[in-house]
């Protein structure tokens, strides 16, 4: 009996995922198979090839015929090379990295919300309202400095420290617009 090492398609329509199975040439490609050595999903990123080495050396050894996928598929875990007796029969599979666990990204996450937020969120509007109240607080403070300052020498009334400090609040608040508009 002639026997090859196909590969039996499983998935869904544009999500192929193969079995390397050893089936009778006669049978047809999803069809009845005598034994299933591994798994290719070729969608994934790397592919993932899982053969069984042992399974797939015996089968080799016995005559088994692989298809021309199957043998480019042997050769990259380097299965060919070991039964041919060439070198590098290690192989030049590519492995995906590992995932973290569900746990650990979550208690990472707990950690992070624990320590507050990492970046202080600044939207535009609440930005120029910080910069519009400083503007307003030294304004005020150059008001009372002004005041102060009158008193001090008592050369100037009350009235004309209220006016001399509500044309340095409206100054200092056409500054800050000035900047704003500038930025």
């Amino acid at each position: 009996m002639a026997v090859k090492i196909k590969l039996q398609r499983l998935g869904k329509i544009r999500n192929a995922q193969y079995r390397v199975v050893i089936a009778d040439a006669r049978t047809r490609r999803d069809g009845r198979y005598i034994e299933n050595i591994g798994i290719y999903h070729p969608k994934e990123e790397p592919s993932l090839i899982r053969i069984d080495s042992e399974r797939a050396q015996y089968w080799l050894g016995v005559g088994a015929q692989p298809t021309e996928p199957v043998e480019r598929l042997l050769k990259i875990t380097g299965d060919w090379q070991k039964f041919k007796g060439e070198a590098g029969a290690e192989g030049t599979l590519k492995v995906a990295e590992e995932k973290p666990s569900k746990l650990d990204l979550f208690n990472q996450a707990l950690e992070e919300a624990n320590n507050g937020p990492s970046a202080e969120a600044i939207t535009e509007k609440r930005k120029k309202a910080k910069e519009e109240a400083e503007a307003k607080a030294a304004a005020e403070a150059a008001a009372a400095e002004a005041a102060e300052a009158a008193e001090a020498e008592g050369e100037s009334t009350d009235v004309e420290a209220a006016e001399d400090a509500a044309e340095a609040a409206a100054v200092a608040e056409d500054d800050a617009a000035a900047e704003s508009e500038d930025n």
